[in-house]
């Protein structure tokens, strides 16, 4: 059986990016069990409720949704237990010290398996307020307008 090489994409948490100004992103391998490896293989979890929070030496990822595995028996895992995050010491030292500071908090990003192996993107953040939200609306929506605009003149010189 050839390995498999590449990034496989699982599951993406795309209101972090709207609710958090991102600030430092890594990359943790997960500690998993096999019937998680299989439930992630079929490409089923969610990252919407999830958070990261450091006890002690060790990261651990919360709230994040796989679902148990359909053929699975007496083994199968919880839901939504928590999973043990693998980082290096360097990194789980850092993000200790930026989480003190206040409003910073880590979110996990996107699930997925990379040469094999199942990761999860991390991300220190900082929470935005409702005026953020919205101009980075505005900026995101003036930016497609000036894109269509743009657009609209090369077509129009192609067609002259």
């Amino acid at each position: 059986m050839a390995k498999e090489k590449g990034r496989k994409l699982i599951a993406q948490n795309k209101k972090a990016r709207h609710d958090y100004l991102i600030i430092d992103t890594y990359e943790a391998g997960l500690v998993l069990t096999g019937t998680e490896v299989k439930s992630l293989r079929q490409g089923r979890a969610s990252l919407v409720d999830g958070f990261v929070q450091l006890d002690g030496n060790e990261a651990w990822l919360y709230n994040v949704h796989v679902p148990e595995y359909t053929q699975g028996t007496w083994t199968n895992h919880s839901a939504r237990r928590k999973r043990k995050l693998l980082l290096h010491r360097a990194e789980i030292d850092k993000l200790e010290s930026k989480t003190g500071e206040t409003g910073h908090t880590i979110v996990p990003l996107a699930l997925y398996f990379k040469d094999g192996r199942a990761k999860v993107e991390i991300a220190l953040a900082k929470g935005k307020k409702e005026y953020d939200k919205r101009q980075a609306l505005r900026e995101k929506q003036d930016r497609r307008e000036t894109d269509r605009a743009i657009a609209a003149v090369k077509r129009r010189q192609r067609g002259a």
